[in-house]
């Protein structure tokens, strides 16, 4: 059934421009830099999305939006859009994981599986994962960062999600004579089988030598799994999805697709966080009021929405507005424009209805490790501001040609 206007048309006293207006001068600038960096074309995306009221259909693309009711109206309605047909991740990954992609990724298997793991990152498992693995690094890096020593807060967020990474999925860890070396390059493994989706935003075919690159890169990162299935821990991914019922092949590929959701996107936000809080100031009104720390962490995801644009199939015609979509076309989202379009980075900014939770997705596709990025976000602002003394940033380096916009350097120091 085709969407109902009510749903869709826009909330706003006013129209933002989130390229020009919102975030704060400073802050503005710094992510409009580092969005080019990652991903040239991203910001002049952002743009036109800009005259996307409630959709706009752009050549060699699709339609796309980034008003956000029309937005989670889109990713809450299975009848008529979906992800596994080209233009959706779910055709992406299947084309390197396997079929079985389309029933547990949106076919019968996915109600079952979401239904079946939802305890699986709660709030408290999620803090208690964070506590768990993070363990005396953070505590390290907390320890020398109050002494004032300089900290690269990019560098150490990639070491932090290869922490993560190990002990969500029972990974071996190589000796080094920097343990952080190892953590390092389990992240950047992954940052490499997720640059598989790169250049896809149009076309989500790929080639055959990018899949033999991709299935070469999953098995080094998964391999370890097929020793490890029958005694994995049920506090482990391994072990929690085999007590929940998934074979082998699909354990596999589901720790593939949690890698690959959430490295990136938590390094990501954890660095573009710290910026955020330095460039607008906002620092200062966090340590007068630290009980505004879930604000500043919901804030935080909004303004900075490390995964900036969400693509799906239309699966039966419909019409939203004045516009007709056929199936077979193909729609995107443009998460980071929609979430911005509320206003600049404030640590006192209510819950906004009309935007939820839309940079971790909507609807059924909603992003199961929603509670874990805030709670690794809710302990590197502890980190950064918690002794009630605000930070600088001495330097910074933006990621270039990047999935993920993100900072490859980010040295904050204690002292203004």
């Amino acid at each position: 059934m085709p969407v109902a206007e009510d749903l869709i048309a826009p909330v706003r006293e006013r129209t933002l421009n989130p390229l020009t207006d919102g975030i704060g001068s400073s802050a503005r600038a710094h992510e409009h830099r580092l969005l080019s960096a990652a991903r040239p074309a991203l910001p002049f995306l952002n743009w036109v999305g800009m005259f996307a009221k409630p959709l706009l259909k752009v050549p060699g693309l699709g339609w796309i939006t980034a008003d956000p009711l029309t937005a989670r109206a889109v990713l809450t309605d299975p009848d008529h859009f979906t992800l596994l047909s080209e233009g959706g991740v779910g055709h992406l990954w299947a084309q390197i994981l396997g079929d079985w992609v389309y029933d547990l990724f949106d076919g019968p298997g996915h109600h079952d599986l979401r239904t079946r793991s939802r305890e699986l990152f709660t709030e408290k498992t999620s803090f208690e994962f964070v506590e768990r693995a993070w363990g005396s690094r953070i505590t390290d890096a907390r320890r020398q960062f109050d002494a004032g020593e300089p900290l690269d807060l990019a560098d150490l967020s990639r070491v932090l999600v290869g922490q993560m990474v190990v002990t969500l999925l029972g990974m071996p860890v190589a000796e080094t004579d920097d343990p952080d070396d190892a953590y390092r390059e389990i992240f950047r493994t992954g940052e490499e089988l997720a640059a598989t989706a790169l250049g896809t935003t149009a076309d989500t075919v790929l080639p055959p030598e990018k899949i033999a690159a991709a299935r070469v890169i999953v098995e080094k990162l998964t391999g370890h799994i097929d020793r490890a299935f029958e005694t994995a821990s049920g506090d482990t991914i391994i072990g929690r999805c085999r007590d929940l019922g998934l074979t082998l092949q699909e354990t596999k590929g589901l720790s593939t697709l949690l890698m690959v959701a959430g490295t990136e996107t938590a390094a990501s936000a954890m660095s573009r966080t710290a910026a955020l809080l330095y460039d607008t100031g906002q620092q200062h009104a966090l340590i007068a009021n630290p009980k505004l720390t879930e604000n500043a962490v919901r804030e935080a995801l909004r303004v900075t929405s490390p995964a900036p644009i969400i693509g799906r199939s239309v699966l039966a015609d419909l019409t939203i507005g004045k516009h007709t979509l056929r199936a077979g076309e193909r729609i995107v989202v443009l998460t980071w424009t929609a979430n911005n379009l509320a206003g600049d980075y404030r640590v006192d900014r209510d819950y906004i209805p009309q935007n939820r939770q839309l940079w971790f997705g909507a609807g059924r596709h909603l992003c199961l490790g929603g509670p874990l990025a805030r709670a690794e976000l809710t302990k590197i602002i502890d980190m950064l501001v918690g002794d009630g003394r605000p930070f600088r940033i001495v330097s910074r380096r933006y990621g270039k040609r990047v999935l993920i916009p993100a900072y490859e350097s980010l040295v904050v120091q204690k002292g203004v």
